[in-house]
């Protein structure tokens, strides 16, 4: 029995996960192993020799030429991935952990397979002694929408630290929206039909209130004195794109926010997420049991929470945006700002 021919196993194997030129070298002494059993077994004047040479040959050549297509392509996604994961910088563009005297935690899921950005979109912007915050999402979800979402934060980060009051701030938005789409129009019949729902919301560095307009989106939720209860608007205006340009068209909201505090924003990928019956998440009532202390943890347990909901399978892109009054635990002061920071502990 000739057990030469079993050594093709060898640059197999390494294939699977070494590169190209490990398997070419692994190849190369299956080919001088080959050639030693072959003449321990008095076979180096056969036929037979250059028979299993041969094959091994052909093999390792089959299986080095794949290793190098999979090679090439694994080079590209990462080229790919590098490319969205610029573009989501540019787009959503990180939020410091500590704007002002509240700590902000965000997190994001793209609907798309191997997507990092989509339809949804947050910001956020220090103006003055006020922070501005902006969630949002564009009708549609996944790749399709990005150029609404672009269109949106760009007009937003140009116009918060302009306008006065928030009011203001919308109107300006839907008069940037209404642009960008009156220039789809020309190429793309259905621009009309585009909107994006908003929510803007205000915090003063002096504490003791959170101003909001609706924009069609869904509402906030605020966590205080140990409950929870979603922010209704009592007149919330159209999304932007089919909204108003006058500043007295939108109906500024106020609520009481002060130490202990906090927000959530959120999209329709959160309260849309449905589980195998196809029942809607209940935000309201699993908030109860979530930990509200610090904005990065309540993402992470809202993120487990909804996997184990949908089981890990969900359908539309969602954003979410955690504020809360004073600094997240483990922050320190910061002695040339007089407000709090967060230390590297918290951060980590």
């Amino acid at each position: 029995m000739h057990l030469s021919p079993l050594l093709v196993a060898a640059p197999t194997f390494t294939a699977a996960f070494a590169r190209v030129r490990l398997t070419i070298g692994i190849a190369l002494l299956a080919c001088a192993a080959t050639v030693v059993i072959d003449t321990h077994d008095l076979l180096l004047h056969s036929p037979v020799l250059a028979i299993h040479i041969g094959a091994l040959l052909v093999v390792s050549s089959f299986v080095v030429a794949a290793r190098a297509l999979h090679d090439r392509d694994l080079r590209e996604l990462t080229q790919v991935r590098a490319v969205s994961q610029a573009a989501q910088q540019v787009l959503l563009r990180p939020i410091p952990r500590q704007l002002g005297p509240v700590a902000i935690a965000c997190a994001y899921r793209a609907a798309a397979e191997h997507a990092m950005v989509g339809g949804d979109l947050y910001a956020a912007a220090r103006t003055g002694t006020t922070t501005r915050i902006l969630i949002g999402d564009v009708r549609g979800k996944g790749l399709a929408a990005i150029e609404d979402t672009s269109a949106v934060l760009g007009a937003f980060r140009e116009a918060a630290p302009e306008h006065a009051t928030l009011p203001e701030l919308a109107a300006s938005l839907e008069r940037s929206v209404r642009r960008h789409l009156a220039e789809l129009a020309a190429c793309d019949p259905e621009a009309g039909e585009r909107f994006i729902t908003a929510l803007l919301v205000e915090i003063p560095d002096q504490g003791g209130v959170a101003r909001f307009v609706s924009c069609g989106h869904p509402p906030l939720l605020l966590r205080h004195g140990g409950s929870v209860r979603a922010l209704e608007t009592l007149r919330p205006s159209p999304p932007l794109g089919l909204a108003s340009t006058d500043p007295d068209a939108y109906r500024l909201e106020s609520v009481s926010f002060g130490p202990g505090d906090t927000l959530l924003l959120y999209t329709d990928g959160v309260i849309e997420a449905r589980d195998a019956e196809g029942d809607f998440y209940p935000i309201l009532d699993r908030a109860a049991a979530w930990t509200w202390e610090n904005p990065d943890r309540l993402l992470r347990h809202i993120g487990r929470d909804l996997d184990i909901y949908t089981g890990g399978y969900l359908e539309d892109d969602l954003a979410m945006v955690a504020v809360r009054w004073g600094p997240a635990p483990g922050a320190v002061m910061d002695p040339c700002f007089s407000r709090p920071t967060v230390s590297s502990e918290a951060r980590t």
